[in-house]
């Protein structure tokens, strides 16, 4: 359901609801938040509610550190989790300067932008998460080991998939909060899990991304279990993807419609375009290499590729789970293309932003779809492999192709690029630039 300010006000004050939690992402897709009283919500919707930006990753130093949440009422949800007499809930929350400058480095604020964008195009697109986790054992002191739950492999059932249970509470969880998974079921690793979501539009699915990852650990946590989200949990084991499927649509009406009311626009305005989906895949081709930095951030991200289902080079194919693209089986409204290289440690407002524009980018300039890869790319011979370029090897060479990307540093501030892609001076040692609190 979507709320209105009034109606947030009310349900607050007719609920017993005693916190309100406004949240927000660091640079790198970390959840945080901050909980007000129900007596501050009128000032927090508005004037915002400061908080301490030099302490969040990549938002500024002790200088000028001062930012603002705003939140958007129509994410209101409930946390089913906390009491039932003294009721949380939750807002995503939009960050501004205190002079009402949006703030740079709100990923968030980036991933609206974009969708902005695409609509005066007259684009629409639309994205279903699948994201992968390992459930360990903890120790006697609580801390995570690298023991995980059970032994079971790909789609196993009880006894055997000790996390079907686990899996179940999260997504009556997630239930109770308004968001639908599709499927969940065991993965191919040893205590390695997946759940699953339906399409919805950009923003819609990070929120929803980032609810998942948090209810996941807290169900781990209050089963005596750690949900790990990294890229590559176990050295000799399957890496955790997050696999983002992401359709297109075009704008189904006259041309002179006033651009003024084109980000306004509903779902139903659009409709599927074959063409742009091709035009898409191509721009994802064409630009990965500069924005693998942001949809594999750390080390082990890079260990990931070429094995167990995670690519390794730049290609696609229908149905083929061996290469970066892979166009699934299916018709009408579930036509999509699924990308196979980022994984759960990528922010996901971040990670759609980039997508949104190189899918434009494809499409603006009518990029020619390469030859599909009909091969197994784990099992190919060379000869077969020799035409297909690579995705960078590692978080250096990732970040110097962003570093020098102008696709890269025409979409995103330079003090976020910095943020991901720490500058290596001539001495070697790292320096970590953060968004500019003072322009």
């Amino acid at each position: 359901m979507k709320y209105s300010k009034q109606e947030v006000m009310q349900y607050v004050k007719e609920e017993d609801v005693k916190f309100i939690r406004l949240a927000f992402c660091d640079v790198f897709g970390i959840q945080k938040n901050i909980s007000i009283m129900p007596g501050e919500l009128s000032r927090a919707f508005e004037y915002g509610i400061a908080f301490d930006a030099s302490s969040i990753a990549g938002f500024g130093d002790e200088k000028n550190c001062d930012l603002l949440l705003h939140p958007e009422p129509d994410t209101l949800s409930l946390l089913p989790w906390r009491p039932e007499h003294g009721k949380v809930v939750r807002m995503f929350s939009n960050i501004t300067y205190p002079d009402g400058r949006p703030f740079e480095c709100d990923t968030r604020s980036l991933l609206k932008r974009a969708v902005a964008d695409a609509a005066k195009r007259g684009y629409h697109f639309d994205f279903g998460a699948e994201q992968e986790f390992y459930l360990f054992h903890l120790d006697e002191n609580g801390k995570p080991t690298k023991t995980p739950y059970d032994e079971a492999s790909y789609m196993d059932i009880a006894p055997d998939d000790r996390g079907e249970n686990i899996r179940r509470e999260i997504c009556l969880t997630l239930e109770q909060m308004g968001i639908l998974p599709e499927s969940s079921h065991h993965e191919a690793g040893p205590g390695q899990n997946e759940i699953d979501f339906r399409y919805s539009d950009a923003v819609t699915a990070a929120d929803n991304t980032i609810t998942f990852q948090n209810i996941a650990k807290i169900v781990a946590r209050r089963n005596g279990l750690f949900a790990d989200f990294g890229a590559k949990p176990l050295n000799d084991r399957p890496g955790n993807g997050f696999h983002i499927n992401v359709s297109v649509k075009r704008r189904n009406i006259s041309e002179n419609f006033p651009a003024k009311d084109l980000s306004s626009m509903g779902e139903n305005s659009y409709k599927n375009d074959s063409a742009a989906l091709s035009f898409m895949i191509a721009g994802i081709l064409e630009k990965i290499s500069d924005i693998t930095a942001f949809l594999n951030p750390t080390e082990s991200s890079y260990q990931r590729f070429g094995q167990n289902k995670a690519p390794e080079y730049i290609s696609w194919s229908r149905e083929n789970r061996s290469h970066l693209i892979r166009i699934p089986a299916a018709i009408g409204q579930y036509r999509r293309a699924e990308l196979r290289s980022p994984d759960p440690s990528a922010n996901p407002y971040l990670a759609f932003a980039l997508i949104i524009y190189v899918g434009l980018y494809g499409i603006n300039y009518e990029r020619p779809l390469p030859e599909e890869a009909r091969f197994n790319s784990y099992t190919a011979d060379l000869e077969s492999l020799k035409s297909l370029s690579q995705l960078p090897e590692s978080l250096e060479a990732a970040c110097r192709l962003a570093g020098k990307s102008p696709f890269v540093a025409e979409h995103l501030p330079q003090a976020l690029i910095d943020a991901y892609c720490r500058k290596l001076p001539q001495n070697g040692n790292q320096e970590t630039q953060t968004c500019d609190m003072e322009n």
